[in-house]
């Protein structure tokens, strides 16, 4: 294992001053805000952009959640997380980045230009450097932090999203993007989807960057080329040109580009650049580790893939749904110069990528891939009457020592109430604790999860049958 030492000077650095937006309700109030304001109550809708996470759809977020953790340990990485708060300095960066002007960004009271994270990658670099010379290499870590971006509100981008980032630090090959890429996959595959509903385009930086060289382009034009062509799916032709000559390309410069950028096989990007081209090896090799993966059908390339941020360096992919009906699913590749931005004494090799919570759930929805998800309850303990309740406690802890997931009805029902509010919660059993079971070491015990015969006891076949103690 490797280890290197860094050198952290953020404040030496100059940044561009982004001037703070304020940020003004749109569109007109809700009937119901409207009523609120009238009446003298709050508003029950969620700030614009926003979601809230009622019980019901947490068990699905966490149903997708789980999913990514599943997948991450499975493959030998480590959870992390870093505040949603960071420096504003953290993202700005060159090449005119639309991040930078998507940010909800503010000064504080003691005067710090701050942010609410837009992605977590710079949060990742900032650890990093952190660490120093305590941090041996490689480092596979992951996370699934919120993050915010104040931008349009389209199906599938809200601006507030949660992202399964998973990023490898220290390995210089192509063999860090394969294991990435196999990740996405697997938790698609796990999921529920197949190459047949969705896929993966690989494609290289290095690519159009060549192109651009050969063509004359300066260097520090590269990045913001990149920004334009990221928004090739969402633009005519015509919209595209316009855009690339306001960067300052020649017409016959664009007509490359565009060219270049339909090409659909590593045999053409090879004609074009060389076969012996680092891009077109790295390419090559990365589609052979992917299909030793299992994975071949899933993956294809794709000239058009460049992806907007900057600070990508080689191998891009994206996900995508071969339906066309959504948005890139998930992103990313590779980004070996970031950290030397941000102080770092050598270049570190790193990959990574985001997958965010929105497109994947309306995919899944389309799909009707989401599993019922009931509420997770176990027993529900029901006291005959107050004389009984610290019996029932008694009970109740019994229960959930046992690893089962126990509730308790906490106010006084009527019998037939309580049965009704252990229905209601989903529980499996309903256990009444009554003073003449009691006295015997018996309690009452109703199987509500029987089937036909929910109310049916498994052991006995009577209907709330006297169960022992011990035997809970």
């Amino acid at each position: 294992m490797s280890v290197f030492t860094i050198n952290i000077n953020l404040k030496a650095q100059t940044r561009p001053q982004i001037p703070i937006k304020a940020v003004e309700p749109e569109g007109a109030l809700s009937k119901k805000s409207k009523k609120a304001g009238k009446e003298g109550m709050i508003s029950t809708d969620c700030v614009q952009g926003c979601r809230d996470f009622p019980p019901e759809d947490m068990r699905i977020r966490n149903f997708l959640f789980n999913s990514f953790r599943r997948v991450a340990t499975s493959m030998g990485f480590e959870e992390y997380d870093a505040p949603v708060l960071e420096s504003e300095e953290l993202y700005i960066r060159k090449g005119g980045e639309e991040i930078t002007q998507q940010m909800f960004n503010f000064v504080t009271k003691g005067g710090h230009r701050v942010a609410l994270r837009p992605e977590m990658t710079p949060s990742l670099a900032r650890l990093v450097l952190a660490k120093g010379k305590a941090l041996s290499l490689p480092v596979k870590w992951y996370a699934i932090p919120q993050c915010w971006r104040y931008e349009t509100i389209t199906r599938g981008r809200r601006r507030e999203h949660y992202q399964w980032n998973m990023d490898i630090l220290g390995v210089k090959s192509v063999a860090a993007e394969a294991e990435l890429i196999t990740a996405l996959c697997t938790c698609m595959q796990q999921l529920g989807l197949s190459s047949k509903d969705v896929g993966i385009k690989i494609n290289s930086r290095k690519v159009l960057q060549t192109v651009l060289q050969t063509a004359g382009v300066p260097d520090e034009s590269f990045a913001a080329v990149c920004v334009v062509v990221d928004k090739l799916e969402k633009v005519t032709r015509e919209e595209m040109v316009v855009m690339l000559q306001e960067i300052g390309l020649e017409p016959k410069t664009i007509e490359t580009i565009l060219s270049t950028l339909s090409l659909r096989s590593i045999a053409e990007i090879a004609a074009v650049i060389g076969e012996t081209h680092p891009a077109v090896e790295e390419l090559v090799t990365c589609f052979k580790l992917i299909q030793a993966y299992g994975f071949g059908d899933w993956v294809l390339f794709d000239a058009s893939v460049v992806r907007g941020l900057a600070y990508y360096t080689g191998i891009v992919f994206e996900g995508f749904d071969r339906a066309g009906k959504f948005r890139a699913i998930c992103g990313g590749g590779r980004y070996d110069n970031l950290l030397s931005t941000y102080g770092a004494s050598q270049a570190i090799p790193a990959a990574g990528f985001g997958f965010g919570d929105c497109v994947i759930m309306e995919l899944l929805e389309d799909k009707k891939l989401i599993p019922p998800l009931p509420r997770a309850v176990d027993d529900v303990v029901i006291a005959f009457d107050e004389s009984m309740r610290e019996n029932a406690i008694t009970v109740l802890q019994k229960l959930r020592q046992q690893g089962r997931v126990a509730d308790i009805v906490m106010d006084k029902k009527k019998i037939g109430q309580a049965f009704g509010y252990a229905d209601q919660r989903g529980a499996e059993r309903a256990i009444l604790i009554a003073p003449d079971e009691w006295v015997k070491g018996l309690v009452q015990v109703k199987m509500l999860r029987q089937g036909e015969g929910k109310t049916e006891n498994k052991d006995t076949g009577e209907k709330g049958a006297p169960v022992p103690l011990d035997k809970l």
